[in-house]
Protein backbone atom coordinates (compact mmCIF):
# COMPACT_ATOMS: atom_id res chain seq x y z
CA UNK A 1 0.00 0.00 0.00
CA UNK A 2 0.91 3.36 -0.87
CA UNK A 3 2.19 5.86 1.70
CA UNK A 4 -0.85 8.59 1.88
CA UNK A 5 -0.69 11.44 4.27
CA UNK A 6 -1.44 14.78 5.37
CA UNK A 7 0.78 17.53 7.12
CA UNK A 8 -0.46 20.19 8.85
CA UNK A 9 1.47 23.23 8.42
CA UNK A 10 -0.47 25.87 9.62
CA UNK A 11 -3.96 25.39 12.21
CA UNK A 12 -4.82 28.76 12.78
CA UNK A 13 -7.42 30.76 11.62
CA UNK A 14 -7.05 34.97 10.45
CA UNK A 15 -4.51 35.38 13.31
CA UNK A 16 -1.62 33.04 13.34
CA UNK A 17 -0.49 32.61 17.23
CA UNK A 18 3.08 31.59 18.56
CA UNK A 19 2.12 28.29 18.23
CA UNK A 20 0.34 28.18 15.45
CA UNK A 21 0.64 29.14 11.23
CA UNK A 22 -1.99 30.34 8.93
CA UNK A 23 -3.93 27.69 7.03
CA UNK A 24 -1.78 24.98 4.81
CA UNK A 25 -1.33 21.48 4.46
CA UNK A 26 1.01 19.27 2.04
CA UNK A 27 -1.02 16.21 0.84
CA UNK A 28 1.05 13.53 -0.27
CA UNK A 29 0.68 10.06 -2.04
CA UNK A 30 3.71 8.10 -2.57
CA UNK A 31 5.75 10.75 -1.51
CA UNK A 32 4.35 12.95 -3.82
CA UNK A 33 3.61 16.25 -2.41
CA UNK A 34 0.39 18.31 -3.32
CA UNK A 35 -0.27 22.00 -1.20
CA UNK A 36 -2.74 22.99 0.02
CA UNK A 37 -3.45 26.62 0.73
CA UNK A 38 -0.64 28.87 1.51
CA UNK A 39 -0.84 30.96 4.77
CA UNK A 40 2.09 33.32 5.99
CA UNK A 41 5.00 31.24 6.64
CA UNK A 42 4.22 28.01 4.67
CA UNK A 43 8.02 27.72 3.03
CA UNK A 44 9.05 27.74 6.86
CA UNK A 45 6.87 24.93 7.64
CA UNK A 46 7.74 23.16 4.47
CA UNK A 47 11.10 23.04 5.62
CA UNK A 48 10.68 22.63 9.09
CA UNK A 49 8.70 19.17 8.81
CA UNK A 50 10.95 18.32 5.47
CA UNK A 51 8.34 18.23 3.12
CA UNK A 52 9.92 17.53 -0.67
CA UNK A 53 9.30 21.73 -2.05
CA UNK A 54 11.38 19.92 -4.86
CA UNK A 55 9.04 17.65 -5.99
CA UNK A 56 5.42 20.22 -5.44
CA UNK A 57 4.35 20.80 -8.52
CA UNK A 58 0.45 21.33 -7.68
CA UNK A 59 -0.95 24.12 -4.97
CA UNK A 60 -4.73 24.15 -4.63
CA UNK A 61 -6.10 27.85 -3.01
CA UNK A 62 -9.31 27.66 -1.58
CA UNK A 63 -10.07 31.48 -1.24
CA UNK A 64 -8.35 34.61 -1.66
CA UNK A 65 -8.59 35.78 1.87
CA UNK A 66 -4.78 36.97 3.01
CA UNK A 67 -4.44 34.11 5.92
CA UNK A 68 -4.81 31.36 3.24
CA UNK A 69 -2.18 33.38 0.10
CA UNK A 70 0.14 35.69 1.81
CA UNK A 71 2.78 32.87 1.95
CA UNK A 72 2.50 32.53 -2.18
CA UNK A 73 4.93 35.16 -3.05
CA UNK A 74 8.04 34.18 -0.89
CA UNK A 75 7.72 30.22 -1.59
CA UNK A 76 7.42 31.17 -5.86
CA UNK A 77 10.48 33.47 -4.34
CA UNK A 78 12.06 30.31 -2.71
CA UNK A 79 11.36 28.71 -5.40
CA UNK A 80 13.34 30.76 -7.93
CA UNK A 81 16.36 30.73 -5.84
CA UNK A 82 16.35 26.91 -5.53
CA UNK A 83 17.08 26.71 -8.97
CA UNK A 84 13.34 25.28 -10.01
CA UNK A 85 12.44 25.13 -14.19
CA UNK A 86 9.67 23.13 -14.14
CA UNK A 87 5.62 24.61 -14.51
CA UNK A 88 4.00 24.96 -10.98
CA UNK A 89 0.13 24.69 -11.19
CA UNK A 90 -1.73 26.51 -9.13
CA UNK A 91 -5.27 26.17 -8.69
CA UNK A 92 -7.38 29.12 -7.29
CA UNK A 93 -9.87 31.87 -8.06
CA UNK A 94 -8.55 33.39 -11.47
CA UNK A 95 -7.53 36.92 -9.54
CA UNK A 96 -5.00 35.46 -8.11
CA UNK A 97 -3.06 35.12 -11.26
CA UNK A 98 -3.57 39.67 -10.79
CA UNK A 99 -2.67 39.65 -7.40
CA UNK A 100 0.60 37.36 -8.18
CA UNK A 101 1.66 39.55 -10.91
CA UNK A 102 2.04 42.43 -9.00
CA UNK A 103 4.20 40.43 -6.56
CA UNK A 104 6.16 39.02 -9.06
CA UNK A 105 6.74 41.57 -11.25
CA UNK A 106 9.95 42.73 -9.43
CA UNK A 107 12.09 39.72 -9.74
CA UNK A 108 10.27 37.76 -12.61
CA UNK A 109 13.44 38.13 -14.34
CA UNK A 110 14.86 35.58 -11.52
CA UNK A 111 12.05 33.17 -11.97
CA UNK A 112 13.24 29.95 -14.84
CA UNK A 113 9.81 28.58 -14.26
CA UNK A 114 6.64 28.85 -15.26
CA UNK A 115 3.48 29.36 -13.45
CA UNK A 116 0.52 28.10 -15.14
CA UNK A 117 -2.81 29.06 -13.32
CA UNK A 118 -6.46 26.66 -13.44
CA UNK A 119 -9.56 29.01 -12.72
CA UNK A 120 -12.04 27.00 -10.29
CA UNK A 121 -15.29 26.71 -10.81
CA UNK A 122 -17.73 27.64 -7.68
CA UNK A 123 -20.93 26.16 -8.44
CA UNK A 124 -20.63 23.00 -9.28
CA UNK A 125 -17.95 20.15 -8.28
CA UNK A 126 -15.28 19.83 -10.78
CA UNK A 127 -11.99 17.66 -11.32
CA UNK A 128 -9.37 19.41 -11.39
CA UNK A 129 -6.40 17.27 -11.77
CA UNK A 130 -6.16 13.70 -12.10
CA UNK A 131 -2.76 11.32 -13.40
CA UNK A 132 -2.63 7.56 -12.41
CA UNK A 133 -2.23 7.68 -9.17
CA UNK A 134 -4.60 10.28 -7.78
CA UNK A 135 -7.51 12.67 -8.80
CA UNK A 136 -8.67 15.95 -7.71
CA UNK A 137 -11.79 17.31 -7.14
CA UNK A 138 -13.25 20.77 -6.46
CA UNK A 139 -16.61 21.21 -4.59
CA UNK A 140 -18.49 24.94 -4.00
CA UNK A 141 -18.53 26.23 0.15
CA UNK A 142 -19.84 28.63 1.54
CA UNK A 143 -18.22 31.64 2.94
CA UNK A 144 -17.91 35.51 2.40
CA UNK A 145 -15.92 35.29 -0.74
CA UNK A 146 -16.03 32.21 -3.50
CA UNK A 147 -14.70 29.49 -1.67
CA UNK A 148 -13.99 25.70 -2.35
CA UNK A 149 -13.14 22.36 -0.84
CA UNK A 150 -10.77 19.94 -2.44
CA UNK A 151 -10.99 15.96 -2.45
CA UNK A 152 -7.92 13.89 -3.12
CA UNK A 153 -9.06 10.35 -4.57
CA UNK A 154 -6.67 7.55 -4.83
CA UNK A 155 -6.94 5.81 -8.43
CA UNK A 156 -8.54 2.41 -8.06
CA UNK A 157 -6.58 -0.32 -7.98
CA UNK A 158 -5.86 -3.59 -10.55
CA UNK A 159 -6.84 -6.52 -8.28
CA UNK A 160 -4.08 -8.69 -7.14
CA UNK A 161 -3.30 -11.82 -8.57
CA UNK A 162 -3.20 -15.17 -7.00
CA UNK A 163 -0.37 -16.71 -6.44
CA UNK A 164 -1.70 -20.05 -6.06
CA UNK A 165 -3.41 -20.43 -9.43
CA UNK A 166 -0.57 -18.61 -11.16
CA UNK A 167 1.36 -21.74 -10.29
CA UNK A 168 -1.45 -24.02 -10.81
CA UNK A 169 -1.98 -23.27 -14.65
CA UNK A 170 1.05 -22.28 -15.12
CA UNK A 171 -0.09 -18.81 -16.28
CA UNK A 172 2.91 -17.61 -18.32
CA UNK A 173 4.29 -13.34 -17.15
CA UNK A 174 2.47 -12.16 -20.58
CA UNK A 175 -0.93 -12.90 -20.10
CA UNK A 176 -0.73 -12.01 -16.14
CA UNK A 177 -1.27 -8.03 -17.39
CA UNK A 178 -4.32 -8.81 -19.20
CA UNK A 179 -5.96 -11.14 -16.09
CA UNK A 180 -4.99 -8.30 -13.78
CA UNK A 181 -7.22 -5.75 -16.78
CA UNK A 182 -10.22 -8.30 -16.40
CA UNK A 183 -9.35 -10.91 -18.92
CA UNK A 184 -10.01 -14.65 -18.28
CA UNK A 185 -7.23 -17.28 -18.89
CA UNK A 186 -7.56 -20.32 -21.58
CA UNK A 187 -5.89 -23.50 -21.06
CA UNK A 188 -4.11 -25.53 -23.87
CA UNK A 189 -7.09 -27.41 -23.67
CA UNK A 190 -9.26 -25.27 -24.27
CA UNK A 191 -11.12 -24.76 -20.67
CA UNK A 192 -11.49 -21.16 -19.69
CA UNK A 193 -10.33 -20.14 -16.04
CA UNK A 194 -13.02 -16.95 -15.07
CA UNK A 195 -10.89 -13.81 -14.09
CA UNK A 196 -12.47 -14.23 -10.64
CA UNK A 197 -10.88 -17.47 -9.79
CA UNK A 198 -7.52 -15.89 -10.76
CA UNK A 199 -7.85 -12.47 -8.48
CA UNK A 200 -8.53 -11.12 -5.21
CA UNK A 201 -10.23 -7.65 -5.02
CA UNK A 202 -8.10 -4.20 -4.78
CA UNK A 203 -7.67 -2.65 -1.69
CA UNK A 204 -10.77 0.16 -1.88
CA UNK A 205 -9.17 3.78 -3.27
CA UNK A 206 -8.47 5.62 0.13
CA UNK A 207 -9.54 9.48 0.32
CA UNK A 208 -9.02 12.46 1.87
CA UNK A 209 -11.56 15.86 2.21
CA UNK A 210 -10.76 19.43 2.50
CA UNK A 211 -13.53 22.35 3.80
CA UNK A 212 -12.34 25.53 4.64
CA UNK A 213 -13.47 28.40 4.93
CA UNK A 214 -16.96 27.81 5.37
CA UNK A 215 -20.26 28.00 7.33
CA UNK A 216 -22.30 24.49 7.99
CA UNK A 217 -23.15 23.66 4.09
CA UNK A 218 -24.97 20.03 3.85
CA UNK A 219 -24.60 20.76 -0.19
CA UNK A 220 -21.10 19.70 0.04
CA UNK A 221 -22.06 16.82 1.68
CA UNK A 222 -22.46 14.83 -1.73
CA UNK A 223 -18.61 15.58 -2.01
CA UNK A 224 -16.82 14.22 0.46
CA UNK A 225 -19.50 11.44 0.99
CA UNK A 226 -17.31 8.44 1.98
CA UNK A 227 -14.12 10.01 2.85
CA UNK A 228 -11.49 7.81 5.02
CA UNK A 229 -10.08 11.33 6.61
CA UNK A 230 -12.03 14.41 6.45
CA UNK A 231 -10.65 18.33 7.45
CA UNK A 232 -13.50 20.52 8.45
CA UNK A 233 -12.85 23.69 9.66
CA UNK A 234 -13.59 24.81 13.71
CA UNK A 235 -13.23 28.01 14.21
CA UNK A 236 -15.58 28.43 16.97
CA UNK A 237 -16.91 26.26 20.08
CA UNK A 238 -20.41 25.47 20.13
CA UNK A 239 -21.21 28.41 22.33
CA UNK A 240 -20.30 30.84 19.41
CA UNK A 241 -22.38 29.69 16.75
CA UNK A 242 -24.00 32.62 16.14
CA UNK A 243 -20.97 34.68 15.86
CA UNK A 244 -19.73 31.93 13.05
CA UNK A 245 -22.74 32.15 11.29
CA UNK A 246 -22.51 35.89 11.47
CA UNK A 247 -18.90 35.21 9.76
CA UNK A 248 -19.31 32.62 7.88
CA UNK A 249 -17.80 29.88 9.54
CA UNK A 250 -18.35 26.36 11.06
CA UNK A 251 -18.42 25.76 15.18
CA UNK A 252 -16.77 22.39 16.02
CA UNK A 253 -19.97 20.55 16.72
CA UNK A 254 -21.14 21.68 12.77
CA UNK A 255 -18.08 20.07 11.17
CA UNK A 256 -18.72 16.83 13.53
CA UNK A 257 -22.44 17.03 12.23
CA UNK A 258 -20.93 17.03 8.63
CA UNK A 259 -18.28 14.02 8.85
CA UNK A 260 -21.12 12.04 10.81
CA UNK A 261 -23.49 12.75 7.82
CA UNK A 262 -21.02 12.40 4.88
CA UNK A 263 -20.09 8.91 7.08
CA UNK A 264 -16.50 9.65 7.25
CA UNK A 265 -14.05 7.45 8.89
CA UNK A 266 -12.21 9.79 10.56
CA UNK A 267 -12.45 14.04 11.32
CA UNK A 268 -9.53 16.51 11.52
CA UNK A 269 -10.55 19.74 13.11
CA UNK A 270 -8.46 22.77 12.54
CA UNK A 271 -9.00 26.86 11.35
CA UNK A 272 -9.06 27.55 15.22
CA UNK A 273 -9.98 31.24 16.34
CA UNK A 274 -6.78 32.84 17.93
CA UNK A 275 -8.99 33.47 20.99
CA UNK A 276 -8.56 29.27 22.04
CA UNK A 277 -5.68 28.71 23.97
CA UNK A 278 -6.89 25.56 24.78
CA UNK A 279 -8.40 24.04 22.12
CA UNK A 280 -9.71 21.23 24.42
CA UNK A 281 -13.15 22.32 24.26
CA UNK A 282 -13.83 22.43 20.68
CA UNK A 283 -12.88 18.68 20.88
CA UNK A 284 -15.17 17.72 23.41
CA UNK A 285 -18.18 19.62 21.30
CA UNK A 286 -17.08 17.67 18.25
CA UNK A 287 -16.22 14.15 19.92
CA UNK A 288 -20.04 15.03 21.62
CA UNK A 289 -21.26 14.17 17.72
CA UNK A 290 -18.65 12.15 15.83
CA UNK A 291 -16.10 10.47 18.08
CA UNK A 292 -13.37 9.93 15.90
CA UNK A 293 -12.76 13.60 15.61
CA UNK A 294 -8.87 14.94 16.54
CA UNK A 295 -7.39 18.11 16.24
CA UNK A 296 -4.98 19.78 14.07
CA UNK A 297 -1.49 20.41 15.73
CA UNK A 298 0.91 22.22 13.12
CA UNK A 299 3.53 19.69 12.58
CA UNK A 300 1.00 16.56 13.11
CA UNK A 301 0.83 14.23 10.27
CA UNK A 302 -2.39 12.15 9.84
CA UNK A 303 -1.83 8.67 7.69
CA UNK A 304 -4.90 7.52 5.74
CA UNK A 305 -4.94 4.01 6.26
Amino acid sequence: MLPFTVTILGSSSALPTSQRFPTSQVVSLNNQPYLIDCGEGTQIQLRRYKARIGKLNHIFISHLHGDHIFGLPGLLSTLSLLGRKNDLHIYAHSPLQEILDCHTAFFRSEMDFRVVFHPLNFKRPQVIFENKKIKVESFPLKHRVPCCGFRFSEQPKLPHLRKDKLEEFDIPLRERVKIKEGSDFMLPDGRVIPNAELTLPAEKPRSYAFCTDTIYHEPALKSISGVDLLYHEATFANDLEDWAHKTYHSTAGEAATMAQQANARKLILGHFSARYNDIQPLVDDARSIFPESYPAEDGATFEIL
